[in-house]
């Protein structure tokens, strides 16, 4: 099991610093921020853009992988944030890991005034938006037009056909979110029920997890892939709630994560008040025992 951890992008950049450095020196294998223009709980307090965030944080860490939780079609192009991306890689020296969602309505369309769309228009947008982000970043040269996205002469630089791209984190529930990820994605993310901020005990959302995990095997298979070669990330702390109350808690979560296929547990740095409310020495304790970092 490797171990991630969210740091809320709601700090000046000489108090954040220090979060995101001790995440890499108590032993995280990787550390996230949240990709928003505005966030539901935050609309009247500072939050800083992810991109430049996690940038810094390549250029303040050395080992920790970086990644965005999740980066949403609801206000980026595929081809502006794969240059974002390329850039981002370039200066972590490849530990980025693009974490992708189909981008729930909220702040960050109502801010772009945008129209509503249906369920099935975002989960369209969002297929077009991952096979163009995956062809700029492989193929680089590019002329596409679909309903969504136009990408017109596109000769990507410096990144295409150097290697193996930025890892996508796939964020999915459905059956077309899963084949999505069984085609693109190195990682698949899920915190349970989807949408749904009903803390719980983990124990009462395991079904839907082994459901999903059903899924998700499913369509690897129809896909002709091994479900073996696709990471399964649990994000904590939304729908299963109680998992860093304590060290015990957080142990025993991460024992039962592990026994029911997940490769990735991410919880989120305790804060003082809502939400993610808790008590900071308890991922230090965690990590101090159970993590490689220095003690």
């Amino acid at each position: 099991m490797k171990h991630g951890i969210v740091l809320l992008p709601e700090h000046e950049w000489k108090v954040a610093v220090e979060r995101w450095r001790a995440a890499e020196e108590l032993g995280y294998h990787h550390a996230w921020t949240y990709d928003h223009l505005m966030w539901r709980w935050f609309a009247d307090r500072p939050w800083y853009g992810s991109v430049p965030t996690l940038t810094a944080a390549a250029a303040a860490t050395d080992t920790i992988g970086l990644g965005t939780l999740v980066a949403t079609p609801n206000f980026r192009h595929p081809a502006a944030f794969a240059k974002d991306l390329a850039t981002l890689d370039d200066i972590s020296g490849g530990r980025a890991i693009c974490g992708l969602g189909s981008g729930a309505p909220g702040f960050d369309t109502t801010l772009l005034g945008q129209p509503p769309l249906s369920r099935r228009e975002r989960t369209e947008r969002f297929e077009e938006f991952v096979g163009l982000l995956d062809a700029l970043l492989t193929e680089g040269d590019l002329d596409r037009s679909r309903r969504w996205y136009t990408v017109n002469g596109a000769t990507f630089h410096p990144r295409a056909g150097r290697g193996p791209r930025t890892p996508f984190a796939v964020a999915a529930a459905g059956p077309r979110g899963m084949a999505l990820t069984a085609r693109f994605g190195q990682y698949w993310i899920t915190s349970g029920p989807p949408n749904d901020f009903r803390s719980r005990p983990l124990r009462e959302i395991v079904p839907v997890l082994r459901e999903q995990l059903r899924g998700l095997d499913s369509a690897c298979e129809r896909e002709g892939r091994d479900p073996a070669d696709v990471r399964r990330l649990f994000v904590a702390d939304a729908s299963a709630g109680g998992i860093t109350a304590s060290r015990a808690a957080y142990e025993d979560a991460t024992s039962e994560l592990e026994a029911l296929g997940f490769t990735d547990l991410v919880v989120h740095w305790p804060r003082p008040d809502h939400p993610y409310r808790g008590d900071e020495r308890v991922i230090l304790d965690f990590a101090r025992n159970n993590l490689s970092g220095r003690p």
